[in-house]
């Protein structure tokens, strides 16, 4: 299988690493103030919707293949 086909499930892992190690952070008391709090919970927004971006574009895409 050629890297084309497997980077958008490789992305999909890093973005949802990243995401669980946000909400782990932030779940261990990690923010120690409102303005840290915000802005993790900021990042995990911004992965999630990176993440169903990704999902949606492959979907549109093996879509189209059919």
């Amino acid at each position: 299988m050629a890297i084309e086909e497997q980077l958008p499930s490789l992305l999909q892992k890093v973005l949802r690493e990243q995401m669980n190690e946000a909400a782990d952070h932030l779940a261990t008391g990690g923010a120690k103030d409102y303005n840290s709090y915000a802005n993790i919970v900021g990042k995990i927004e911004g992965l999630a919707f990176a993440e169903r971006e990704l999902l949606n574009l492959v979907e549109r895409f093996t879509k189209d293949e059919d």
